[in-house]
């Protein structure tokens, strides 16, 4: 007899893995926080936040304790969508101001 592997999480909680890994997401992080709190780069330079930090962050914005959440969790699905799409707004800015 075999035993079941634990449940992981479904396309969403690897869509949030993903984005947890992605350095531009982790630096948004970082920007993300300076601009909140008003904190300078040189207390918060870029590169700060790391994979760890980019979950915990999510996790904790989503209100759930575990990235498998999100594909059962409708209201932490919508909020990690929110999430997901103003950055990549924020990643499609960084980009147009390169080009220019």
């Amino acid at each position: 007899m075999t035993q079941k592997q634990p449940a992981r999480g479904g396309a969403v909680a690897r869509q949030a893995a993903m984005l947890c890994q992605d350095r531009a997401f982790q630096l948004y992080l970082d920007r993300r926080r300076r601009a909140k709190f008003g904190i300078d780069e040189s207390t918060l330079p870029d590169g700060t936040h790391n994979e760890q930090d980019a979950r915990d962050w999510l996790i904790a914005a989503c209100q759930i304790n575990s990235r498998a959440e999100l594909d059962s969790n409708p209201a932490a699905r919508q909020t990690f969508r929110i999430i997901r799409n103003r950055f990549n707004r924020w990643r499609a800015k960084q980009k147009g101001e390169k080009n220019q």
